[in-house]
């Protein structure tokens, strides 16, 4: 695999107290989603009775371009559009050539769980510049998944819309699993049969406190270490080497020449150290953690309410960063607000 450079040569890149730079921006395009997953927005919540933000209130795709325009200045060099289901934004193409169009940026990507994604709408997100895209698929027989989604969408449907990516050509197509002891965690090791040597990457996400919604318990997390054990008594992995600083999945590497996985262990093994993301939410707040109780206003700045350029305020909010939540969730109460991951994207 080639390595993807993610260093931007800026003048001004800009760095938290623990000399963290400010890399990747991750933007939320809506809040709004097709699934009620239950680890993100069960329905005991988010049911028909739950007020969505009104289309009014969503920045525009000009203000968005312009907060990634001063972020690229700082030293932004990676972008990934999220939700809520991203897909259900309009003409999310202009918004992606928006961003495809500034200086510095080099990568594009998109979270999506892919229902919604046809041959016709994946060719026109390529042709518009997304470069990437990361696929939620939590389970490969649909009682289970059905159970996770919660609204009757099928493992084939997901399946539909990977192959329409894949047919498209994007440069990376990764297919994420959230795993819940008791839930999915049967469904580990087919999920690796089923990706093995298809050049898809599968992540396996340890279930995280994010959020307050999705009852949370430590004793729900199936770890990282158990997941490789899992699959490697199966399929044997080596562990690989990092892509890049920073990276947020530990990869590993089949035995046999079928290509890797990842997985993801925010709760396990943090890695708080290296975190280079901040996240655009799809009202105008940054939030410096995906685990932050709160964010920063960038509105009165875009506009122009606030004298301040946006390059500054981003500046302003990150250069006093000392985020490291993953690292003390066992020495802070995990039951203190925190801000749903369908509100600022995971």
């Amino acid at each position: 695999m080639v390595k993807r450079a993610i260093s931007n040569v800026s003048k001004d890149a800009v760095k938290d107290r623990y000399k963290r730079p400010l890399r990747d921006l991750r933007i939320s395009v809506t809040d709004r989603c097709n699934f009620r997953c239950v680890y993100c927005m069960p329905k005991s919540v988010f049911d028909k009775k739950y007020k969505f933000l009104p289309r009014s209130d969503l920045l525009s795709y000009e203000e968005i371009e312009q907060v990634v325009k001063a972020a690229a200045e700082l030293g932004v060099c990676k972008i990934r559009l999220t939700g809520g289901e991203p897909l259900l934004r309009n003409d999310l193409e202009k918004l992606i050539e928006m961003i495809a169009n500034v200086e510095g940026i080099t990568d594009i990507s998109l979270t999506t769980n892919a229902s919604l994604l046809t041959l016709k709408r994946a060719q026109s997100l390529k042709d518009a510049g997304l470069q990437r895209l990361n696929v939620s698929l939590d389970a490969l027989d649909d009682k289970t998944f059905m159970a996770v989604n919660d609204v009757g969408v099928s493992v084939q449907d997901v399946l539909d819309g990977i192959e329409n990516a894949s047919k498209v050509g994007f440069e990376s197509i990764k297919v994420n699993m959230v795993v819940k002891k008791g839930l999915n965690d049967h469904s580990i090791v087919p999920m690796a049969k089923f990706f093995h040597g298809t050049g898809q990457i599968l992540r396996f996400i340890e279930f995280m406190d994010v959020g307050n919604s999705n009852a949370w318990n430590l004793s729900n997390v199936v770890t990282s270490q158990e997941i490789a054990d899992m699959i490697d008594s199966e399929l044997p992995i080596t562990p690989a080497e990092a892509n890049y600083k920073g990276e947020v999945a530990k990869r590993w590497s089949y035995n046999d020449g079928g290509g890797e996985i990842g997985i993801i262990s925010s709760v396990s093994a943090p890695f708080c150290g290296d975190c280079s993301r901040a996240r655009l939410s799809a009202t105008g707040s940054i939030y410096t953690c995906l685990f932050a109780s709160s964010g920063h206003d960038l509105r009165k700045v875009l506009r122009g309410e606030d004298t301040r350029s946006v390059t500054q305020a981003l500046r302003e909010i990150w250069t006093p960063r000392q985020d490291k939540y993953s690292e003390t969730r066992t020495q802070v109460s995990v039951l203190r607000p925190k801000v749903e991951m369908s509100f600022i994207g995971g």
